[in-house]
């Protein structure tokens, strides 16, 4: 989605409307395509004394398997992002806290996928207590207790474990 924004520029005290929906069912996230539905936008771009801000709130549906338990997991995500629009700089020189649309048109596609997916964590679990897989057995151990040894001794540490107790 291209937004034009040139007028914006040249009028302080002017706004304009932002919604819509991005779709990034095509991006993969760590091997998955975790996006199932469009992201949803809806924001402001303006123009205040001659500083164009554009605010927005993303909503997405993200659907993905555990990084723990591995059970399929669905959940609604929503962030909320600020921007500083230029066309160009007086320094001349780059600035990370200006987005520069010397032509006034600015891709909103890419703006939202690298702002959705600089916001989603490390790890996606189903739950932020997740207890994971059991190591020996597999249980699920969020709905379970198996009766395994987890204190199992790495086989390569066997010896030092030897030393020590010795």
């Amino acid at each position: 989605m291209i937004v034009d924004i040139k007028e914006l520029f040249d009028a302080p005290g002017t706004s304009i409307p932002l919604e819509g929906e991005i779709d990034l069912s095509q991006v993969e996230i760590w091997g998955e395509n975790i996006f199932s539905s469009p992201v949803q936008i809806s924001g402001i771009f303006q123009n205040r004394s001659g500083i164009v801000t554009l605010k927005y709130r993303a909503t997405a549906v993200l659907e993905y398997n555990c990084d723990r338990c591995g059970k399929k997991t669905r959940r609604n995500a929503e962030y909320e992002f600020e921007h500083w629009l230029a066309r160009e700089l007086a320094s001349g020189n780059e600035n990370d806290e200006y987005i520069m649309v010397p032509t006034g048109n600015i891709d909103m596609d890419e703006l939202v996928m690298t702002d959705v997916t600089l916001e989603l964590p490390f790890q996606l679990l189903c739950r932020e207590d997740c207890k994971g897989l059991c190591p020996v057995c597999g249980a699920d151990l969020n709905e379970t207790t198996c009766k395994c040894n987890t204190k199992q001794i790495d086989p390569r540490l066997e010896k030092l474990k030897m030393l020590l107790d010795s």
